[in-house]
C-alpha cells in the first residue's frame, strides 16, 4: 500500500510471460513480494481496485470517488452504446448476479458473438465487460485470465459510492497522478502518457492549477529540454539525492561507491518507462515494449526487461517463468555499450541477488542461463549464490548429415 500510494496507481496487465506488470511493478520496489499480497488486497480486503486511469489499473479504493468519472465516460461511451443496443440482456445478466451471485461469462449461455472494442466477441462477455466499465459492476475476483463480477455496491462501501466529487477536480486528480507515478513529467510527451485527462489546453490549465496550489513544482534539469515537474510533498526527495550524491556524513558513502547500489528488473509499463525522452535524456537508454511488435521487426525481444543498477539502466533481461518445472528460463541478456559486468564494482553480487528475489517472485528453484558464451563468466561467478543451470543443446537432425551433437 505505501509502493501504491507514492506511485498513485498501478498498471495492470495481465499477461503472466515474466510475470504480470502490476506484479513485476512491485516486485521491483518489495522485498519477498509474491503476488498474492495484490490479490488479497484487491479481492479480499479490497484496499485496492481497478479502474481506467492512464491504462488500466490498480488504484487505492479510498480514492474511488476521483474516479467515477471513467464509469461515467463508460457509460457516455461505446460501453453505454452497446448496453442499449443489448439492454434484454443486460437486465438479465444484472439480475442474475443480484440473485445469485459473482459469475464470470461462462457461467451464462453462450450467445452470438457481436462486435466489441478488440473484435468480434459473445454478447455476454462484452455485456459484463461494458457494465463493468460504466460502474454497474466490479470485479469480485480473477481466476487466471477469468473474471468474476459482481455489484458495485455488494464489493464498495456505500459511503464511498455515495461520495461526488465534481468533474473538475477528478480531472485534475488524474492529471496529478501522471506526475505522481513517473515523478519527473513535463508538459508534453507521447500520446500514450495522457489518456483520460482530456485535450492538451484542458490539462494545461489543470496543470497551471496544480502549480498554483503547490501540487507540483516546476524543476529544471541539466541536460533535459524544457521544464519537468516533481510532486511537491516529494521535495524533500531531492534534498535526499543531493546528499547521497555528494555522500554527506549523515547519508553514508557516495552513491557512486558502488558497494550500496541494488540492482532489480523493471516492468515494461513500469512508471520509470512512460517517458521515452526522460529515458533518452536521464539514462541514455532507448525502450519498447515489443509485446505487440511484429516477431522480425523486434530489436530486443518478445517481452523484456529493463535491468536498474543504482541510478544506471545497464542492461535488458528476457525471463521466461515455468512454474511447473519451478525455474526461470533467460532467453537473453545484453549490456549497453560500455557496461561491462564483470567490471562494475558490486555489480555482480547485486545482479545475484535481484535474480535470486526473482526466483522467490515466480516460485521457482533455479535459473536456466542463456545459451551462447556471451554471459558465461558472469554466471560463472554467480554459482556460489544463485542456483544455475545450463540450458540444454537440443538435438537436431539435417536429412543426409549425422544428429548433432548435444
Amino acid at each position: 500500500m505505501a509502493v501504491v500510494d507514492r506511485l498513485g496507481s498501478v498498471q495492470f496487465d495481465p499477461l503472466q510471460v515474466a510475470g504480470r506488470n502490476h506484479d513485476l511493478v512491485l516486485q521491483a520496489r518489495i522485498d519477498g513480494y509474491r503476488p498474492d499480497l495484490t490479490d488479497e488486497l484487491l479481492y479480499g480486503r479490497r484496499l485496492l481496485f481497478e479502474a481506467y486511469n492512464k491504462a488500466l489499473n490498480l488504484l487505492p479504493t479510498r480514492e474511488l470517488p476521483y474516479y467515477r468519472i471513467a464509469w461515467q465516460n463508460g457509460a457516455d461511451g461505446r460501453a453505454g452504446e452497446l448496453l442499449r443496443g443489448q439492454a434484454e440482456l443486460a437486465e438479465r445478466v444484472l439480475a442474475e448476479i443480484a440473485a445469485e451471485g459473482p459469475k464470470s461469462s461462462t457461467d451464462f449461455e453462450r450467445e452470438a458473438a457481436i462486435a466489441w472494442w478488440w473484435g468480434p466477441t459473445s454478447a455476454v462477455r462484452a455485456v459484463l465487460e461494458a457494465l463493468c466499465v460504466s460502474g454497474k459492476l466490479g470485479l469480485s475476483r480473477r481466476e487466471g485470465n477469468r473474471r468474476y463480477y459482481d455489484l458495485t455496491e455488494r464489493l464498495f462501501p456505500a459511503d464511498l459510492l455515495e461520495t461526488r466529487i465534481p468533474e473538475s477536480e477528478q480531472m485534475r486528480h488524474k492529471l496529478l497522478s501522471r506526475y505522481r507515478g513517473h515523478g519527473l513529467l513535463g508538459a508534453q510527451g507521447s500520446g500514450e502518457l495522457w489518456p483520460g485527462t482530456g485535450t492538451a489546453a484542458t490539462r494545461a490549465g489543470f496543470r497551471r492549477e496544480l502549480i498554483d496550489r503547490g501540487e507540483i513544482v516546476t524543476v529544471e534539469v541539466e541536460g533535459m529540454r524544457g521544464e519537468r515537474h516533481v510532486v511537491g510533498d516529494e521535495l524533500p526527495l531531492l534534498a535526499q539525492a543531493e546528499r547521497e550524491i555528494g555522500g554527506t556524513a549523515e547519508a553514508g558513502p557516495a552513491r557512486g561507491d558502488g558497494a550500496r547500489q541494488g540492482c532489480t528488473f523493471l516492468a515494461p509499463l513500469d512508471p520509470l518507462m512512460w517517458d521515452r525522452d526522460a529515458l533518452a535524456s536521464l539514462y541514455g537508454f532507448e525502450y519498447r515494449w515489443e509485446v505487440y511488435t511484429p516477431a522480425v521487426k523486434r530489436r530486443w525481444g518478445y517481452y523484456v526487461l529493463p535491468i536498474l543498477f543504482g541510478d544506471r539502466l545497464v542492461g535488458r533481461i528476457e525471463p521466461r517463468i515455468d512454474r511447473s518445472a519451478r525455474t526461470v528460463r533467460i532467453l537473453g541478456l545484453t549490456w549497453e555499450a560500455g557496461f561491462e559486468p564483470l567490471e562494475a564494482p558490486g555489480f555482480a553480487r547485486a545482479f545475484g541477488e535481484a535474480l535470486n528475489a526473482y526466483l522467490v517472485f515466480g516460485a521457482a528453484a533455479e535459473v536456466i542461463t542463456p545459451a551462447g558464451p556471451a554471459n558465461r563468466s558472469l554466471f560463472r561467478v554467480l554459482r556460489d549464490t544463485v542456483r544455475v543451470r545450463r540450458p540444454a543443446v537440443a538435438s537436431t537432425r539435417v536429412r543426409g548429415l549425422a544428429p548433432a551433437l548435444k
